[in-house]
């Protein structure tokens, strides 16, 4: 990258501490065309303070493991460019809201990937390996409900962006439920009754206001609300014993 002459330093706030607590350091960061928010991060870990902690692998959008709160937005910051989201020459980077924090700019993701797994989100196959396979429509209405929500690569940043998540700690969240969605809608999974019973107990997707911030800010663009709204609907018809 090259510096960018028409542009000026700069000035970043960065979150510093724990889960005890923690304050935001400023710094003073040189400006570059094509600057991303990670390049920012990095560029301050490498030059500043080599003990800033936080979260990267891929650089291109495809692990979702770079997700921070970005001037008060859930983002990825490999594919959030600078010039995108500034704020004058200032820029307040923290980590992702509705998680523990472990260190400075890294979320714990633990109760993320809790509440995927009560939400039943584990394919159950319905057949081995030795039985023949089925052929699946890819065009019929069941698979392309499915197929909606299968690039989701769980990076929190819908879970960061619910305030449902941040108001009710037991809800299941956007993800997760977004997951049951997919193997409801799955053919080859194995009992849509059973995510249908976890995803209808305290918490589940009964508990979403439909605020549709998970769907605003998802960076894959998916529709989580929408695939919750799919299993209001499916789980009410459950349970008056009617078809969807």
């Amino acid at each position: 990258m090259s510096v960018d002459e028409n542009s000026k330093n700069l000035e970043v706030s960065v979150w510093r501490g724990d889960a005890s607590g923690g304050e935001y350091s400023h710094y003073t960061v040189p400006s570059y065309s094509n600057q991303t928010v990670l390049d920012v991060v990095s560029w301050i870990q490498q030059h500043c303070d080599a003990t800033l902690t936080y979260r990267f692998a891929c650089r291109v959008g495809m692990c979702g493991s770079c997700a921070m709160t970005v001037n008060g937005e859930p983002r990825w910051t490999c594919r959030t460019h600078v010039n995108k989201v500034i704020k004058g020459d200032k820029l307040t980077v923290a980590p992702l809201r509705n998680l523990p924090v472990i260190k400075d700019l890294a979320a714990d993701m633990d109760p993320f990937f809790e509440k995927w797994v009560k939400a039943k989100g584990v394919h159950e196959p319905s057949a081995s390996r030795h039985d023949p396979m089925v052929a699946v429509d890819p065009q019929s209405p069941q698979r392309m409900a499915a197929s909606e929500g299968i690039e989701c690569i769980n990076c929190a940043v819908c879970y960061s962006a619910c305030d449902t998540v941040a108001a009710n700690p037991d809800y299941l969240g956007p993800a997760a439920l977004q997951r049951a969605w997919t193997l409801v809608n799955d053919e080859k999974n194995k009992d849509a009754n059973s995510v249908l019973d976890a995803v209808s107990q305290t918490g589940g997707c009964h508990s979403c206001h439909s605020h549709g911030s998970c769907t605003a800010y998802c960076p894959a663009e998916l529709n989580p609300m929408k695939a919750v709204a799919g299993l209001k609907r499916t789980t009410a018809f459950k349970f008056l014993g009617k078809r969807r």
